[in-house]
């Protein structure tokens, strides 16, 4: 491939309006705000990746102003080998790392992958195209709106659904039994709890779950409380998974597998140091022959990086939908949307992903280049 500089770097910190929804009882509305980067090369072609992130009360504008002070180091550099960029990026001073390291590592792999005419996850080493889909659920006030909003995902086509719940145990419990009553064994399913149990609510919920369809028990405790897990997972058959937002390396990971932790991985390519960063960690669960379970509740191009990454490696099972649909669409000419259970990634070059543009303009809260 022949060279590809980067010449001009961008960062948008956007504010999509979109309807907003919680993802627990204790939660307010979640504002997500989309910090996208888009590098522009000597040949043309444009590498973009965006970051969600979440937040209550208002968009939160710190991710772009962190990937700001990189930005002047990926000028004049060769995308060819995004790998020694990372690495360049990531010992250089920063608040947050590696989220913003992240989103530009991403935009340099789709610039790669765009200058070779393939879609990414062929450029990442994969040979599959499509993965299966769980539609992933906000928070509802009611049992009744969840069974009902359940009710409308199987006519899509859903049979896999991920629960996002009071993550108060009584109430999950009531919960548990009008899933039983209202579909039985008619779908597979998995509980995110946020962080917020602790252990001995737990094991309760645990329990009950051994005697439904659940895939998996998600992020019952804090991700950091290694030792709780352990405990955890030697008294349920369930399998029992982090939320994936705070143990972000290899190193850190590690020290929870050789404590049976967990019984999969679960990060996120845009927050675990894109691709160069989230490839490591893949290499790690398939050593230890555990599924790299990815999160993508997010809008497009969140989707699109983990997608890729799944279709990149062969230990990831399912795709995370966020859903309804509309919310996580915003500002994207090529919504991923899944079909009888099955996600499938665009065959364009890169990410495949293509922006509005002109729709971006209303919604930008800050806005800065370099290069131009």
């Amino acid at each position: 491939m022949k060279d590809i500089v980067i010449e001009r770097a961008e960062v948008f910190t956007l504010g999509p309006d979109v309807t907003r929804f919680r993802l627990a009882g204790d939660m307010g509305e979640v504002y997500e705000t989309l910090t996208l980067v888009r590098l522009h090369s000597s040949c043309g072609l444009e590498g973009i990746a965006g970051v969600t992130t979440y937040s209550e009360h208002c968009f939160d504008e710190a991710l772009g102003l962190a990937i700001k002070p990189l930005l002047p180091e990926v000028l004049g550099k060769n995308v060819n080998q995004p790998e020694i960029i990372f690495k360049h990026l990531m010992s250089r001073y920063n608040s947050m790392a590696p989220k913003p390291q992240s989103a530009i590592d991403i935009a340099l792999w789709d610039l790669k992958a765009k200058a070779e005419g393939k879609p990414l996850y062929q450029v990442l080493g994969g040979n599959r195209d499509s993965i299966r889909s769980y539609a992933s659920t906000p928070f509802f006030d009611t049992n009744a709106e969840y069974i009902n909003f359940v009710s409308e995902l199987l006519t899509l086509g859903f049979n896999t659904v991920k629960f996002h719940t009071w993550c108060e145990l009584d109430k999950d419990l009531a919960l548990l039994d009008e899933i039983e009553k209202a579909f039985g064994n008619q779908i597979d399913f998995m509980i995110d709890l946020e962080e917020r149990y602790d252990l001995e609510d737990a094991k309760i919920i645990a329990k009950r779950l051994e005697d439904m369809n659940c895939i998996w028990l998600e992020a019952p405790l804090l991700d950091t409380d290694i030792k709780g897990y352990s405990i955890l997972r030697e008294n349920t058959s369930v399998p029992i998974l982090p939320a994936g937002n705070t143990l972000l390396t290899p190193g850190l990971m590690q020290q929870a597998i050789e404590q049976n932790a967990w019984d999969a991985l679960r990060t996120d390519v845009t927050y675990a140091g894109g691709f160069s960063g989230c490839r490591p960690i893949a290499e790690l669960a398939n050593g230890n022959q555990l599924p790299l379970e990815l999160q993508s509740w997010g809008y497009t191009l969140t989707q699109a990086a983990n997608l890729h990454m799944m279709l990149s490696i062969q230990n990831s099972v399912y795709f995370e939908q966020a859903m309804p649909y509309a919310s996580h669409e915003a500002l994207c000419n090529t919504p991923i949307r899944t079909e009888a259970g099955i996600v499938k990634a665009s065959e364009k070059p890169g990410l495949g992903v293509e922006m509005n543009w002109d729709k971006m303009k209303s919604q930008t809260l800050w806005h800065y280049e370099i290069g131009a």
